[in-house]
């Protein structure tokens, strides 16, 4: 599994040095809107309803105040609109970096 050997905030991304060599960078208002989190991506039902949640908010302006590497697989984000229930698995955080 791929991890990060280094994370830091740059101006208003988060830039991340992968044990691989290979380094990602995250504008923290994307990174905000790309919360794993129910709160966010709201939560499904066993039907495979989505409850809640509000993935297409605009978080402009929304900066990154630190962070909690969890276990050896996720960080947690705090973020300035005080959000910072997001796991973002190691895993995840790779896929977003091709995407952001």
């Amino acid at each position: 599994m791929i991890a990060p050997t280094n994370i830091q905030l740059i101006g208003q991304e988060i830039a991340i040095v992968w044990d691989d060599g290979s380094e990602s960078y995250y504008p923290c208002d994307r990174l905000r809107a790309a919360s794993p989190s129910a709160e966010t991506q709201g939560e499904r039902d066993v039907l495979g309803q989505v409850h809640g949640g509000n993935p297409h908010r605009n978080f402009e302006g929304v900066t990154v105040k630190g962070w909690q590497v969890v276990g050896n697989y996720a960080v947690r984000f705090q973020f300035s609109d005080g959000h910072g229930t997001g796991l973002y698995s190691y895993n995840y955080l790779k896929q977003l970096s091709e995407n952001i």
